[in-house]
């Protein structure tokens, strides 16, 4: 499986709709095809993911116990908003107005690609997300990966 790669400035039009970047939409080939989903993150911003690996994580979310409070709360808010997208004949995708809301994005906004999702991000959120990088990265990462038992160099 191959990841995105890249961080992308873009600006939207009046009505809500942004071109994709030509360099990020070489890494969508079956965008055109088979579509795209959005949806809210974890924080303020929100997730497109391809149709394919939108597929792949319902499918997860369908083996959860539904029957637990816990994970029918997870379930909803995770798929909240969830909508397709589609490009139109431009390369533009129109944002859901209220995704746009929950996400405070109006016009200026970084699209973030972490492996097998593209982050959108109101561009002032995301500068200020990225300003609270950890003074010693490398604790970070040792925190993290430490005990994965393979370095980035593997």
């Amino acid at each position: 499986m191959s990841h995105f790669l890249g961080e992308f400035d873009c600006k939207l039009d009046a009505k809500g709709r942004m071109m994709i970047p030509s360099s990020l939409k070489k890494q969508l080939p079956e965008a055109e095809r088979e579509g795209l989903v959005i949806n809210r993150g974890f924080e303020k911003h929100l997730v497109i993911y391809t149709k394919k690996e939108w597929d792949k994580i319902t499918g997860e979310l369908s083996k959860l116990n539904l029957y637990e409070k816990k994970r029918r709360d997870f379930v909803r808010y995770f798929t909240r908003g969830a909508t397709e997208l589609s490009l139109d004949s431009a390369n533009r995708i129109l944002f859901p107005k209220g995704l746009m809301e929950y996400a405070g994005i109006t016009t200026e906004v970084v699209l973030s690609c972490q492996l097998n999702k593209i982050e959108v991000w109101a561009k002032e959120a995301y500068d200020a997300q990225m300003d609270n990088e950890p003074e010693n990265f490398a604790n970070l990462a040792e925190e993290v990966m430490g005990n994965s038992g393979r370095g980035l160099d593997d």
